[in-house]
């Protein structure tokens, strides 16, 4: 009954964004990759992917803009 409830359980904004930011990085926990894979829902990632890549493409951005001004 247990493992019913784990796979039902959706993930949180938080948790989705913890395991965007993470995987970027390359550093994941074997156990925390497992459980993500119980919780997070594949559009969750990718949502949560274009949102992570867009704000490190704005950041570089706004770095090399600072730099060069």
């Amino acid at each position: 009954m247990n493992n019913q409830q784990q796979s039902t359980e959706k993930a949180s904004t938080w948790q989705v964004a913890k395991a965007v930011f993470w995987s970027f990085l390359g550093i994941r926990k074997k156990s925390d990759l497992d459980q993500d894979a119980k919780m997070i829902r594949p559009h969750q990632i990718i949502i949560g992917g274009l949102i992570g890549g867009a704000i490190f493409v704005l950041t570089i951005l706004l770095v090399v803009r600072l730099v060069t001004h």
